[in-house]
């Protein structure tokens, strides 16, 4: 399919002719930065990982210009850091054993423009070429705007696609906010404790942020082991590491407004907190 950006490219790991690639895909993730995918969707990522029934997808917006550099990266152009943010996303699409990488390469500038109708339609494409089971994209409490905008542009094109051709559920995911403190009601809680090797490596792979000086590896894998640890006051763990999501699907079906529909949540979990408050004072 041709994208739309000059330095935009579709990657296939394993070769498999771009139709067949395409539509093999059950699970896609859409996410702003290269290793946003690993951190948010690690659960689908291990889930599709050596089965010949499901496969996973991703797709990076932004083409990785503006990353924070420091050490060896510290003297790297824009351009250098491009190219080798754009070479450890292909690296981790390899390890994962990922269907396809999509690398959009769009400004930073550009994807938070609420009228970008080019973004919008390139992302409506590419959901409907790999017709996924589940999307899965930033939430929308996240406090990076980048971040935000994508999930945005999302719900712009997946309600641009017939009903009958939407996949079946869109799930938000947590990067540079968590999501614990949804009611645990709302919370979806992806058992991320297989294979913990796979999942060191799909975020150790991201050596020019890592070096760079921004641990997300650990701070990821700390965020999960948390996560499970803290999710239930009075049960013994089932599994050591968990990432949440918020399931979004009736924002889209329903054509909610993204700012009511997140704050009902926002909303819920103040009076679950005065509610607590009120009866033990």
């Amino acid at each position: 399919m041709k994208l739309q950006q000059p330095a935009a490219e579709l990657f296939i790991p394993d070769n498999t002719p771009e139709r067949a690639a395409l539509a093999r895909v059950t699970d896609l993730c859409i996410a702003a930065h290269q290793d946003d995918i690993e951190i948010m969707a690690y659960a689908p990522i291990v889930q599709c990982y050596g089965s010949n029934e499901k496969w996973f997808a991703g797709a990076v917006i932004t083409d990785g210009g503006g990353s924070p550099r420091s050490g060896i990266y510290a003297r790297y152009t824009n351009e250098d850091m491009m190219r080798v943010r754009a070479q450890e996303q292909k690296q981790a699409a390899g390890i994962g054993r990922y269907a396809a990488q999509f690398l959009l390469s769009y400004p930073s500038g550009q994807v938070k423009q609420p009228d970008n109708r080019a973004l919008v339609d390139e992302l409506k494409d590419i959901i409907l070429a790999c017709a996924p089971e589940v999307v899965y994209t930033h939430n929308l409490a996240d406090k990076h705007d980048t971040h935000v905008a994508v999930a945005l542009n999302v719900i712009r094109a997946l309600r641009l696609i017939p009903t009958a051709q939407r996949p079946r559920r869109v799930v938000s995911m947590e990067v540079w906010r968590g999501l614990d403190w949804l009611c645990d009601e709302d919370k979806i809680p992806y058992d991320t404790g297989a294979h913990p090797n796979l999942a060191a490596a799909l975020l150790g792979v991201y050596d020019s942020q890592i070096a760079g000086g921004k641990r997300y590896d650990a701070a990821t894998i700390g965020r999960r082991l948390a996560n499970a640890t803290f999710f239930a006051s009075h049960d013994v763990d089932e599994t050591d590491s968990v990432a949440f999501g918020l399931d979004i699907t009736q924002l889209i079906e329903q054509d909610l407004d993204p700012m009511a529909f997140i704050d009902w949540y926002i909303r819920k979990f103040r009076d679950e907190v005065n509610e607590r408050i009120g009866k033990l004072s």
